[in-house]
């Protein structure tokens, strides 16, 4: 348990190929962050109740099967345990024992109720990393509130600038603050795992909602202290970052063009015939752009509001002008370059054959992330799991599931295509 691999033994199972975690997170930000770490190659075991993790009521289910947890469960051995039972909760305190990280989105202080808070964990296992996702944080006036990525999205001030100016605040149709807070919550674990190999010691990586998604206002907390600026809703275009915004062509497709840099706006400029744009004092250079940013993105519309989106995007790209037309999930699905590049990977399924899904990023040239797996059913694996990690015998796992502290896979699914 610990040992970074190396060699061949790395490069075919990821840089956390020897690694155990234990995930006991729910819903998005949790899970997110044991799907990043079991694809470079960690052993994440997830930890659900008897009725399943909430993800998997969420989107869109094929043949009884949740296709959101196919994908965010993938490459994880997934076990069902009752943690509102002591037993439930001495054998989770017997595998936190045996892994390097434990991954947790509890409210502060929930699992400390059930004698698992880090400081009893570490007494027997020091080098433990425990991850502990929350919305607002492990300490604070709003520390025992709850919270989900939305809500701490809403407290960061990222939602107040999402939208246009003359409707109320949008959200992106993802858990984008959940994303966000796994993706920095696994970014702690691999650095706090770093720590250890230092000192030996493990410790705990606090992961607010709100904050990972506050640490986003970057360019708007400096402003607000020195200036007092306010950042509202600006719709598609970028704020100070001109011309960078969303245009319709005459066919009433839109296409996003981005040229905010002198040289890429004189490319823009020639492109679209009107070289004495760039003469203009209006337009001659970003920060008068940005001052006459209304002016250039009317010039612009007018533009593409004269051609079809192939015809923008052929001249647009022969110039070497930054712009794309907004993809839909089909246009992903046929799209050449992600076919090239193996952005969609078909993940074996137990129950569907495959599932698509996107592959692991970043890539990795020396000891790139793996695809093993979608996600289990619920409790697919936990016999196995307890029996391997903790030795438990069939008698013992025989008496564990009579009592419902454990439970295994509920029956088959219907087969594909049924």
């Amino acid at each position: 348990m610990g040992a970074t691999p190396t060699g061949t033994e790395a490069q075919a199972q990821g840089p956390l190929a020897g690694y155990r975690v234990l995930e006991m997170g729910s819903t998005v930000a949790g899970p997110f962050c044991g799907r990043l770490l079991a694809d470079f190659g960690a052993e994440v075991i997830k930890i659900e109740p008897a009725e399943g993790d909430a993800v998997r009521t969420m989107g869109t289910s094929f043949h009884g099967k949740s296709l959101y947890a196919a994908s965010i469960f993938r490459n994880k051995s997934l076990i069902t345990l009752d943690l509102r039972t002591p037993e439930g909760q001495a054998i989770a305190a017997d595998l936190a024992a045996r892994s390097d990280v434990l991954v947790e989105n509890f409210r502060p202080g929930g699992l400390e109720r059930w004698g698992l808070g880090y400081d009893t964990l570490a007494a027997r296992n020091p080098g433990l990393v425990m991850v502990r996702i929350s919305g607002f944080g492990q300490q604070g006036p709003y520390s025992q509130r709850a919270g989900y990525g939305v809500i701490g999205e809403a407290m960061s001030g990222l939602r107040h600038l999402t939208g246009d100016p003359d409707r109320p605040p949008a959200r992106v149709a993802v858990s984008m603050t959940d994303y966000v807070t796994g993706l920095y919550a696994a970014f702690g674990a691999t650095l706090a795992l770093l720590a250890r190999g230092k000192s030996g010691r493990g410790q705990v990586v606090d992961a607010a909602l709100y904050e990972c998604a506050f640490s986003f206002m970057e360019p708007w907390i400096p402003a607000y202290e020195k200036t007092g600026h306010v950042a509202g809703r600006t719709g598609s275009r970028l704020p100070e970052s001109t011309p960078n915004n969303l245009y319709t062509t005459a066919d009433a497709h839109f296409i996003h063009i981005t040229a905010m840099g002198d040289a890429v706006f004189r490319r823009l400029a020639s492109a679209m015939d009107m070289p004495g744009l760039v003469d203009d004092t209006r337009f001659a250079s970003a920060r008068a752009r940005s001052r006459n940013a209304d002016a250039i993105d009317e010039v612009i519309a007018r533009w593409c509001a004269a051609r079809n989106l192939v015809d923008v995007e052929r001249i647009l790209e022969a110039a070497a002008v930054p712009a794309m037309r907004i993809y839909t999930i089909a246009d992903i699905f046929s799209d050449p370059h992600y076919r090239a590049r193996e952005s969609i990977a078909r993940v074996p399924d137990d129950d569907l054959g495959t599932v698509a899904m996107a592959n692991v990023v970043p890539r990795l040239t020396s000891t790139p992330g793996v695809l093993r797996h979608a996600g289990h059913a619920t409790g697919q694996d936990t016999r196995r799991v307890l029996a391997d990690v903790l030795g438990m015998d069939d008698e013992r796992l025989d008496e564990l599931e009579r009592s419902g502290v454990i439970a295994g896979r509920s029956g088959a699914l219907a087969p594909a295509g049924a």
